[in-house]
């Protein structure tokens, strides 16, 4: 199944598999990932890779000139953070931070960014440039926006630039990767209904924001179903409910929020005035106060064409031309990499890893068989930007 023409010798695979396995380890959350930059930082020393550090506070890049530095400058990127969930597992190099976990794979994608590093800084074959971009926060705190606030493309004006993901579900070592959107824009809400509270038993004298929060919740659910046009996609969950503090209190404040999910500007406008509309009546109705507190995290995940089309001659040469997947139904899930896709044309690839334990679940664990994978799709499309293309 794997590639042929890019050969990753056996001491590189352990290598990559030790880095995941440290990585996996010693996790960090959002802003705090001061072991794995500095991991990350030396392991690209020792390549021979330039390293500057600073960007969106723990960012690391690598700057690696090929044998002539004329040419395209492409951007390969990983994430550093992990996410805050308690690991359930019995694994020799579970996390070592409690309360803390890799569960969605970004060990994994560290260790195959270093990986074609590695190999590429032992094969400069190319014209240009390659920066190799290890992103912070990317799980809720927007590390791809800080990093292009904070310059990222005015220091490393990349001409394009790629990502992956593992995607659990899919076949072990499939590729998905096409023009168009991979995954959906990412906003979040949050109502405060406030009331008045008091004692329980005497509900008559009270302004209740349990029940507001009631029919807000049951309210909510009919706007995808009745609102939104059924050949349009829009997702919205409610995640989070809060108030109260004691069985015979009647709390003055309720909160609920979540997160809504949509591919098109149109649609994600229309849910959010339905949001505000149904907080409105259901406010007049209960004779309560409801605010609506919306904020957009994550824009769509949209592939460029050209740069898609490039990714899928990449991975036909990663795997067996069956194993490339052209046509693929998008995700709702959401990725901050779509930030820097709204700045420089790029794609986006899932990578299967086979049955298992999801993402952001507590057992889950990177498929250490996707390494070799990951790192010479990414190679390849080095060769396809810098040497091919």
């Amino acid at each position: 199944m794997l590639s042929r023409d890019i050969l990753i010798d056996k001491s590189a695979l352990v290598r990559m598999r030790e880095w995941r396995h440290f990585l996996h380890a010693h996790p960090e959350i959002a802003y705090k990932e001061d072991i794995t930059s500095d991991f990350v930082a030396e392991r690209l020393t020792e390549m021979g890779i330039e390293v500057e550090r600073g960007l969106a506070g723990t960012g690391v890049i690598g700057i690696l000139q090929g044998t002539a530095s004329l040419g395209r400058s492409i951007g390969l990127r990983a994430e550093l953070d992990a996410l805050p969930i308690t690991e359930k597992s019995n694994l020799s190099y579970r996390s070592a931070n409690e309360g803390v976990m890799h569960a969605c794979g970004h060990d994994g994608h560290m260790a195959m960014l270093l990986g074609a590093a590695d190999y590429l800084s032992n094969h400069r074959s190319f014209s240009g440039t390659v920066v190799f971009i290890f992103q912070p926060a990317e799980e809720n705190e927007g590390g791809a926006v800080r990093m292009i606030e904070e310059g990222l493309f005015e220091k490393y004006p990349v001409d394009a630039i790629y990502a992956l993901h593992n995607w659990p579900g899919l076949p072990t070592g499939c590729i998905v990767v096409h023009p168009g959107p991979m995954m959906a824009q990412y906003d979040i809400f949050e109502f405060t209904i406030i009331g008045c509270g008091g004692h329980s038993a005497m509900p008559q004298d009270l302004r209740d924001p349990t029940v507001a929060a009631g029919q807000l919740i049951n309210a909510i659910q009919t706007i995808v179903a009745r609102d939104i046009d059924p050949f349009e996609q829009g997702v919205i969950s409610v995640t989070r409910l809060e108030g109260g503090n004691a069985f015979n209190v009647v709390p003055d404040v309720v909160t609920v929020g979540g997160s809504v999910r949509t591919f098109e500007h149109k649609v994600q406008l229309r849910i959010r005035e339905r949001l505000l509309a149904i907080a409105e009546g259901i406010g007049a109705a209960l004779d309560v106060r409801i605010t609506l507190n919306y904020e957009c995290r994550f824009f769509p995940t949209i592939n460029s064409a050209r740069e898609a089309t490039l990714a899928q001659r990449a991975a036909c040469r990663a795997v067996d031309t069956n194993w490339v997947e052209a046509r693929f139904r998008p995700s709702m899930a959401s990725e901050d990499f779509s930030a820097m896709l709204m700045e420089r044309p790029g794609a986006f690839a899932w990578i299967g890893s086979g049955e298992g334990p999801g993402l952001h679940q507590s057992s889950f664990d990177f498929n250490d068989a996707l390494l070799q994978l990951g790192a010479t799709y990414l190679i390849a499309i080095v060769d396809e930007e810098l040497v091919t293309g």
